[in-house]
């Protein structure tokens, strides 16, 4: 099993910044690390992705110029940097790991509200 710690979301003015970081822990061979977002009766989507190698980055449109995904200072960890944050990018966010050979594993979500 995966267990995924997310952390580093909260209240912001537009045009502030957070990070949100996501640490990984349990002895699998993680391939690929991604944040998604959710809001109420919307599908969940991707925000930022990369291959554990940092070979492929995927951003989504919005977050494009404004938005960076890295991996994190310790094994199998990845962060979200976020600047010029709207109130449209208020969701719950999540972390999601890719583990070859297995299923896809989640974290709990962390809640990014974007207020004046």
């Amino acid at each position: 099993q995966v267990q995924l710690v997310e952390s580093g979301g909260g209240l912001v003015q537009p045009g502030g910044s957070l990070r949100l970081s996501c640490t990984a822990s349990g002895s699998r061979e993680i391939w690929y690390l991604g944040w998604f977002r959710q809001t109420d009766g919307n599908q969940r989507e991707l925000v930022a992705g990369m291959t554990l190698d940092g070979a492929t980055i995927e951003l989504e449109d919005s977050a494009k110029g404004r938005f960076t995904i890295a991996r994190g200072n310790t094994k199998d960890s990845v962060n979200l940097q976020m600047h010029k944050l709207k109130p449209e990018d208020t969701a719950i966010y999540y972390c999601q790991v890719r583990v070859i050979g297995s299923r896809n594993y989640w974290g709990q979500g962390i809640q990014v509200t974007v207020s004046s």
